[in-house]
């Protein structure tokens, strides 16, 4: 077998040095393979600039939004594909109002929820000097997607742990990520560049309805592509597609400080394919 090719011809020294230079003389034209360009600024900075141009996360009417038919639906915003995460939503004890979720993988997690913002103004600036005024242990300091914050946290058992959390405005609404684990604390982890793609690869639907800013956007229990797909079938008139239902999305504001509790996960493995 060649370097570049499969037979049962002897293989030939001469013939992948051959391959080699051809490689890099097209490098030297200018015609390497294309690369694909990072989600997220790599360089800390005060302003998370160029949203919905060359990073996200995205909105549904961004011009170059990525194709979100193969993400995860769950109302407010889809969920990208990433290999070997868990996924858990959060709910209202009372209701089974679904409120937010949380995305872990290896040791870290991203807690994401989506709030609605003013028509004509960001809402991450406020949100982040309230955060700093009311937590004395709290610190803002330059990352990957703008201006983000530190906060400890004290869990069971007296311990505590650092959160790192990060905000991105987009079209009245603001996405808000907690970042826990190797994510929070070291920059240049691999969890962490995963994480931060991930969030970065997130798109949102606001939605039309009338929200109070600040309310956290409707949320709907997990669909995965193939129920979406069935049910847009079905819709058409597609007898075969089965009985599949997107949940109607819900109306009306939603508490962000109502108890919450884990109410589904998502099975590890290549694809959001299996919900217990």
């Amino acid at each position: 077998m060649g370097l570049f090719g499969f037979g049962r011809k002897k293989h030939d020294p001469q013939a992948d040095d051959d391959a080699l230079k051809d490689i890099d003389a097209k490098v030297r034209d200018g015609d390497e393979a294309p690369v694909d360009e990072p989600s997220f600024p790599e360089a800390p900075s005060t302003d998370y600039e160029d949203r919905g141009e060359e990073y996200g996360p995205w909105d549904t009417a961004d011009e170059d939004a990525p194709d979100y038919d193969d993400y995860l639906d769950l109302g407010a915003f889809y969920l990208p594909f990433l290999q070997d995460i868990e996924l858990r939503i959060k709910a209202s004890r009372s209701s089974q109002q679904v409120l937010g979720c949380t995305v872990t993988y290896g040791s870290s997690s991203v807690e994401i929820e989506a709030f609605a913002a003013p028509k004509t103004m960001g809402l991450w600036d406020d949100v982040r000097g309230d955060l700093l005024s009311s937590n004395a242990k709290a610190s803002e300091q330059p990352g990957a997607f703008g201006m983000e914050l530190k906060l400890p946290v004290s869990v069971k058992g007296g311990k505590t742990v650092i959160t790192r959390i990060v905000g991105v405005d987009g079209p009245r609404w603001m996405l808000r990520g907690i970042f826990s684990g190797r994510a929070a604390i070291s920059p240049d982890a691999e969890e962490t560049k995963k994480l931060n793609e991930f969030f970065a690869d997130i798109v949102v639907e606001r939605g039309e309805e009338p929200l109070a800013p600040r309310d956290l956007i409707p949320m709907h229990p997990p669909v995965a592509p193939a129920e979406r797909k069935a049910a847009k079938e079905q819709e058409n008139g597609d007898d075969e597609a089965g009985d599949n239902e997107i949940p109607k999305r819900p109306k009306g504001p939603f508490d962000s400080d109502q108890q919450t509790e884990v109410k589904t996960t998502l099975a590890r493995g290549p694809m959001f394919s299996e919900v217990r």
